[in-house]
Order: C-alpha cells, then structure tokens, then sequence
C-alpha cells in the first residue's frame, strides 16, 4: 500500500486576481489534474498551505464556498516572504498546495438558528466561506446577519459580493468603519461597540468571528454581556496555523494543535486552554 507524502503539495494554477484592499489579494486557483479538480471537496473553516516555488509555504484559509466547485480561493494580506511573492505572482502562475487541513464550522449544528457573522479586516475571509456555504443552503438556516468593519472603507474586503449577501433572502448587512468619510453613509465605529448598538438577541442564535486579536477579545466580552453562552460563540485561529499537520510543534496551544484539533473553536473550548491566543 502506498502512502501519500503529506508534505508533498498538488499543484494549481492561479486563474485569477482579485486586488481587494491596498495590502490584499484573493487568489483562485484550480489544480492541472482535472480529476483531483472535480472531485477535490472541503468544509466551511478549512484551510490549505499554498507554496511559491522558490520562496516558501504558508498557511490561508479556505475562504471559498465548497458548494462552489471546481476552484478554491484564499485570501493573502501582504506581511511577509511568501505572502509578497504572492502579491508578485501573475494569473496563470503555478503554485503548490495542500489541502483540505484542520477542522471546520460545526454547520450541521447550526441549521434552525439565526446566525451573527461578525468580521474585522481581512478576519472576513475564513467567515466568508461559511456564510456563502449558508446562503447556497439558505433553508437550513434562521436569519443571517453580517457584521463586518474596517478601519476605512478602503479596507473593506470582498465588496463585490455586498449586493448579493444584502439582498438574500432573511439576510441583513451591517457595515462599520473606524473614522468618518466622506460619501460613507453606513456606520461609523469599532466592530464590538456595533455590536452592543445592534444588541443580537442570543436566542436560537449562534455568533461567528473572526478579526484582529483586539476586536475579537472586546467582541467575545459583549457578546458574553449580551447573553451569549459560551457554546454559541464560535471563531478560528488563523494567526496560530503553521505546518497544517501538527508535525512542526509550533501551533499548539497547551495540548491542542491548532492545525489538526483547530482551528475552529468554540469560545467554551477556548476558555479551557491556557491564555495563549
């Protein structure tokens, strides 16, 4: 029997370039096998490690939809080595990547509820994978709600989709930013005192985050001052991924690996690890 080398990535072409904020690009890409292409699947809060022949490998979320086949996307701020040479790259490069890596969003779980995504930034892109998961099965879900802020509108990412997330069905969009704008006619400050001015009921609702480290720390206090219970708040680690296979021993965070036993968490399962996230 032969076993497959888990560091060994497939490789993908980029087919294209969304230039989404000054420092952020979202890359779809699909893999030259056409067979691995058709039948490769994933879950809601997966992610993949993409690797710039030549330069390195990293970790990004999955933040395409798997009921949207035949691509994957992912989103890459730009920060560092590889993340650069992806920001350098053309449609058509070729590209390496492992996938899918880590748990996901217990949707099964959350079908019959109202459903909170409340995004930071680039923290919207393992959420968006989730939400257009939920809205390509909207039956299953209570009313959705979207909250997402940036510290300007200029770093709002993914607004081509704004209409089509505003206007399904049972669907309302919330849009904040840091510091008022000229022509800005949406809300005007932080994510979490948003929060606490729309004041989600906690009812049959489940709230996912996913942002800067500072906006999800306030974010989970309201949410908790809210009424929310610790087993309907629910977030990813993104920052915390490394190797994806829990080989490297740089993601563990007391005795979960957050490549492998993450990176979603429920806020009760974070709150029985050490302080260290």
């Amino acid at each position: 029997m032969r076993i497959e080398n888990p560091y060994i990535p497939k490789l993908a072409t980029i087919e294209k370039i969304i230039t989404e904020t000054w420092d952020t690009k979202t890359f779809r890409a699909v893999f030259k096998d056409e067979e691995l292409r058709e039948s490769f699947t994933y879950e809601p809060g997966q992610f993949q490690e993409v690797s710039v022949f030549g330069v390195g490998e990293a970790p990004f979320c999955l933040t395409s939809s798997p009921t949207r086949k035949g691509f994957v996307e992912f989103s890459v701020k730009k920060i560092g080595s590889v993340t650069s040479a992806l920001h350098e790259i053309d449609e058509g490069a070729t590209i390496g990547i492992r996938a899918p890596l880590g748990n996901w969003f217990p949707y099964e779980e959350f079908k019959g509820k109202d459903l909170w995504f409340i995004g930071g930034g680039i923290g919207m892109a393992p959420l968006r994978s989730l939400l257009n998961f939920c809205l390509d099965n909207r039956k299953d879900y209570g009313k959705v709600n979207i909250i997402y802020g940036a510290r300007s509108s200029g770093d709002l990412c993914f607004t081509y989709e704004f209409d089509e997330w505003q206007n399904s069905p049972n669907t309302e969009l919330f849009l904040t930013i840091d510091k008022e704008e000229e022509r800005w006619n949406k809300n005007v400050g932080f994510v979490p005192a948003y929060v606490m001015d729309l004041k989600p009921s906690p009812k049959n609702a489940i709230a996912i985050t996913c942002g800067p480290p500072i906006m999800i720390k306030f974010t989970l206090q309201n949410l908790k001052e809210l009424g929310f219970e610790d087993n309907q708040i629910w977030t990813t680690l993104e920052m915390k991924m490394k190797c994806g296979i829990g080989k490297c021993g740089r993601c563990n965070i007391g005795p979960k690996y957050v490549c492998v036993d993450g990176p979603v968490f429920s806020y009760a399962q974070l709150k029985e690890l050490p302080p260290e996230y």
